[in-house]
């Protein structure tokens, strides 16, 4: 059995954390499921993919206590659609093995699928303990996460490496990399990290944390092993299992001979390749044509037309041309949220290394393509 009434809103909420976990096409029935759950005068909310675990916990109205588990989709559809402030009555109806959902004058009823099959995520014990504030945790996904590899063969690439980095001022790191450009991020390492292995977080974990993160303002808490990670954000708590694999050892391809340094304003450079880009739809390549003071921007299609811009910048080293993907770089410049950039070059072929000049929380690394 099951009776309860909860307020539509924090369902709705709550439910949203559920289904964006959720994959729509399931082998697996239970996994296309939300668990619903009594616990005192709170209703338990949990879903899984098997390799992500969200659990939240709400306050209800607990006439009958039980549980069972109903589709995540089509409950967070019919919720989404009930009125502003509404109270939402949830029931079991044994007779039929369905949940019945009751709101005003509207009635549901949806299959049900017993809560004793739905599985649940064997934790493990995490030994390092430590919180980052919001800010910082979505800093450092977003510096990052644009680069991770989509390539599902390269699963050792299709996550964050966060770790430890140890020197005169121990950082937290987070780093990811598809081959073609490379993003480092760091805050200060927080008190409870110190010692933790290097871990690879998957590419859906990190989107789930980052969204359920920017809808908090409490420091986040992080538990880690060598094996699973676990976010308490709020009144959520979202468990992951994590990448096993290796990273590579991403340092080795950070130049550290790059002498000849361009600074340009982020907004006028970002401009000005978005305007020339419009000819470079197919082959994604850019040139960019470097002299005393001045940057040019070209792009080429041939029959198809060409393009070519032209900008002030703080450069005084030799004569230089390099191209790259236009949509790479300015990946990279929408993370720079100072003013000005800095891209250090060492000639037309090697990799540049571009960060902001005021700020020395990120740095990128870019590979260059012919032109």
């Amino acid at each position: 059995m099951m009776k309860l009434t909860v307020e539509r809103g924090l369902l709705l909420k709550a439910l949203s954390h559920m289904q964006s976990v959720v994959e729509r096409r399931q082998t697996i029935p239970v996994l296309s499921n939300v668990l619903l759950e009594t616990k005192g005068d709170s209703l338990l909310l949990k879903a899984t993919d098997n390799e992500i675990e969200v659990t939240e916990s709400i306050p209800a109205g607990v006439e009958e206590a039980g549980s069972t588990t109903v589709s995540a989709h089509k409950l967070y559809d019919i919720v989404k659609k009930l009125p502003d402030g509404s109270q939402v009555s949830l029931s079991f109806l044994a007779e039929t093995s369905q949940l019945a959902i009751v709101s005003g004058r509207s009635k549901f009823a949806l299959a049900t699928i017993p809560a004793d099959g739905f599985p649940t995520m064997q934790t493990e014990e995490m030994p390092f303990n430590f919180k980052l504030s919001p800010a910082d945790l979505i800093g450092l996904i977003s510096k990052t996460g644009f680069a991770v590899s989509m390539e599902e063969t390269r699963y050792n690439l299709n996550g964050i490496y966060l770790h430890e980095k140890t020197g005169e001022m121990p950082r937290l790191a987070a780093v990811a990399t598809d081959g073609h450009r490379l993003a480092c991020a760091f805050v200060a390492l927080p008190e409870g990290a110190s010692g933790m292995p290097g871990i690879i977080i998957p590419r859906k974990t990190i989107a789930e944390v980052s969204k359920l993160a920017a809808e908090t303002q409490e420091d986040v808490q992080i538990s880690l092993s060598g094996a699973q990670i676990r976010f308490q954000i709020g009144d959520v708590v979202l468990a992951s299992r994590l990448i096993d694999g290796t990273y590579p050892e991403y340092e080795k391809v950070i130049p550290v001979n790059n002498d000849k340094v361009l600074e340009a304003d982020v907004a006028t450079l970002t401009s000005v390749i978005d305007r020339v880009s419009v000819v470079s739809e197919k082959s994604k390549g850019i040139k960019l044509v470097l002299s005393k003071g001045l940057l040019q921007v070209t792009a080429a299609a041939g029959d198809e037309g060409s393009a070519e811009d032209e900008m002030e910048v703080n450069y005084d080293a030799d004569g230089l041309e390099i191209g790259f993907n236009y949509r790479y770089l300015l990946d990279i410049l929408a993370q720079i949220k100072s003013e000005n950039m800095r891209m250090s070059l060492l000639d037309g072929i090697s990799p540049v290394i571009v960060e902001s000049v005021a700020d020395a929380s990120a740095l990128f690394v870019l590979m260059p393509m012919r032109v």
